[in-house]
C-alpha cells in the first residue's frame, strides 16, 4: 500500500509542477504594461472630457438660438400691433426698430444692434438677429438669425 501512495505523489508532483513554475515565472504586471494602461486610459479620459466641452458649447448655441427666435418673433408680433394700430397700410419697419433693439440687447447678450435689424419689402419683413459671441468664431457664421414673416396687406 505504501508504494501505491508514493507511485501517486510522484506522478501528481509531475503533472502539477510545471503549473507551480510557470506561475512564479509571471508573477504580475510589468512596469510597462501598467504605464501603457494609463496611457490608453488617459487619452480616453481627453476625448470624453473634449465630448463634453463641445456638448455643453452646443448646448449654449441652442439656448442662444432659442432666444434670437423668440426676438425675431418679438419683432412681429410688434409689426402686428402697428399693423392693427393702421390697418390702411403696411407697418413700417423704423418705428418698430428701436423699440425692439432697446426691449432685447439685455436678454441676448451680445446683441449686436447694428447688425440686427428690420427691412420690408411690401409687407414682407426680413427680421435679422445679430449676436456676438467669441467662443464660435471657428465654426462659422452661427450667430446670425434671418427670419421672414409676410403680413396681410390691406384690400
Amino acid at each position: 500500500m505504501k508504494s501505491k501512495t508514493v507511485l501517486a505523489e510522484s506522478c501528481r508532483s509531475r503533472i502539477f509542477s510545471p503549473i507551480k513554475e510557470s506561475r512564479r515565472e509571471q508573477s504580475g504586471f510589468t512596469l510597462l504594461e501598467v504605464l501603457v494602461a494609463v496611457l490608453v486610459l488617459s487619452f480616453g479620459l481627453l476625448g470624453l472630457a473634449g465630448m463634453q466641452l463641445k456638448g455643453l458649447q452646443s448646448a449654449h448655441l441652442s439656448y442662444q438660438r432659442t432666444l434670437a427666435t423668440s426676438a425675431a418673433q418679438d419683432a412681429v408680433e410688434r409689426l402686428w400691433v402697428k399693423l392693427w394700430k393702421t390697418p390702411d397700410s403696411c407697418p413700417d419697419p423704423v418705428d418698430v426698430t428701436t423699440e425692439w433693439h432697446d426691449a432685447w440687447k439685455g436678454v441676448l447678450v451680445g446683441m449686436d444692434t447694428a447688425g440686427s435689424d428690420i427691412t420690408a419689402s411690401g409687407c414682407e419683413y426680413l427680421i435679422s438677429v445679430l449676436w456676438q459671441d467669441e467662443r464660435f468664431s471657428a465654426e462659422g457664421d452661427v450667430s446670425r438669425l434671418v427670419y421672414v414673416a409676410r403680413l396681410p396687406q390691406a384690400p
